[in-house]
C-alpha cells in the first residue's frame, strides 16, 4: 500500500476549500425559513403585521392556516405563494 504525504501546504488548501464551502453553504440558507409550519407570532415577524392585520387575513382568505387543537399553522411554502401571487407591477 503507497503512502502519501501530506505537506502544509496541502492541508492548508484544503482548509481554504473547506471554508468556501461552509460559506457558500451559510450564504444559500441565509433569509431562508427550515420549518414548513409557522406559528402566528412568526408570520407576524416575517411579515411585519399585526395580531389583528393576521386576524384579517385570515378572515377574507387571503393567507390560508390550518388549525390543529387551537393552534393556528401556516404552510411557509403557502405564505410564499400568496405573497408572489399578489405582486403589484406598476407600469408607467
Amino acid at each position: 500500500m503507497p503512502t502519501s504525504i501530506i505537506t502544509t501546504d496541502d492541508l492548508r488548501e484544503f482548509k481554504l476549500e473547506l471554508l468556501d464551502d461552509i460559506k457558500e453553504l451559510l450564504n444559500s440558507q441565509s433569509g431562508r425559513i427550515t420549518k414548513r409550519w409557522l406559528k402566528s407570532p412568526e408570520i407576524k415577524k416575517l411579515l411585519g403585521i399585526s395580531s389583528g392585520t393576521l386576524q384579517n387575513l385570515r378572515i377574507n382568505g387571503t393567507l390560508p392556516y390550518t388549525k390543529v387543537g387551537g393552534v393556528l399553522y401556516y404552510d411557509y411554502e403557502e405564505i410564499m405563494s400568496v405573497m408572489e401571487n399578489n405582486k403589484i407591477h406598476n407600469k408607467f
